[in-house]
């Protein structure tokens, strides 16, 4: 009975340092992606910040208030811009960009989704969710590979088949830290200036301005929020690895400690028989 036992334990230790060699080469893995995509994240943000400056300057000096990227109307349908990871195994970290919009809280057929990465389209697929435009990767993600995807949005909006677009996507706080975050891409929203404002001119005029512009700055504000979601996704998997690792090492751990006390329950045993079988000799 304890040479059965300690059998099923001993395959059972080598099935954990199996998985545990497994989980280990993951970590190092995300390590080495988690470098190149922060280099990627921290490149693409000064661009979005300037252009963001911009069109925020010129909502909030109220030179575009009649085109039709400012104005507000009634949400009948919004369309969610969802960007998840491209595999699984990186703890909550897809499942939080999920759970960071009440799904639930919408009637059926209010709302499409536009998704990046293979995880977010399977999600919404099982959902039956409609899906006008995908990307199935995030990985390796260029300026160029948004574009179609911020043409549907455009072509969308202005035909008001949209009244709102969201993008859902996973801010790099720090290794530690990664945090879902919702952003309204349309309509724009102006910003209260503090202080004095200064004077601002458009040419050749506001909405000529936005139209030509609209396309390249929702293709750039896409592909950084992508470079940020994947960076945060290789964290994600970087701390989630590190933690199935550890986990294995303390199983290992009380595995052997378990192998240990049946092979001396086993050898208790014996010495009893030996000396049971000395003393009826």
């Amino acid at each position: 009975m304890a040479g059965a036992s300690m059998k099923d334990i001993k395959l059972r230790i080598k099935s954990v340092q199996s998985t545990m060699q497994i989980t280990k080469a993951m970590q190092l893995v995300a390590s080495s992606k988690l470098r190149g995509a922060r280099n990627r994240m921290e490149a693409s943000r000064p661009y979005m910040e300037i252009a963001q400056r911009a069109m925020k300057d010129i909502v909030s000096h109220n030179l575009a208030e009649d085109s039709i990227y400012a104005q507000r109307r009634e949400v009948r349908h919004r369309l969610y811009v969802v960007i998840a990871g491209d595999r699984g195994l990186a703890g909550s970290y897809n499942a939080n960009v999920y759970k960071s919009i009440d799904w639930d809280g919408m009637p059926e057929g209010s709302y499409s989704v536009i998704t990046i990465g293979r995880k977010a389209r399977d999600f919404f697929q099982r959902r039956k969710v409609e899906m006008p435009a995908q990307i199935e990767r995030v990985e390796n993600l260029s300026v160029e590979d948004c574009e179609p995807l911020a043409g549907e949005i455009l072509r969308g909006f202005e035909a008001g088949e949209y009244d709102e677009v969201v993008l859902c996507y996973t801010t790099f706080r720090s290794v530690l830290t990664q945090t879902p975050v919702l952003r309204n891409l349309l309509p724009l929203e102006p910003v209260q200036a503090e202080g004095r404002q200064r004077q601002m001119l458009c040419e050749p005029g506001a909405e000529a301005l936005l139209r030509q512009f609209m396309p390249q700055y929702l293709s750039g504000v896409i592909y950084s929020a992508a470079c940020d979601a994947f960076a945060s996704e290789q964290a994600a998997r970087r701390v989630a690895m590190d933690s199935a690792t550890k986990n294995a090492g303390e199983m290992i751990e009380d595995l052997n400690l378990r192998y240990n006390r049946a092979r001396q329950s086993s050898i208790t045993q014996e010495l009893t028989e030996i000396v049971a079988g000395a003393e009826h000799s």
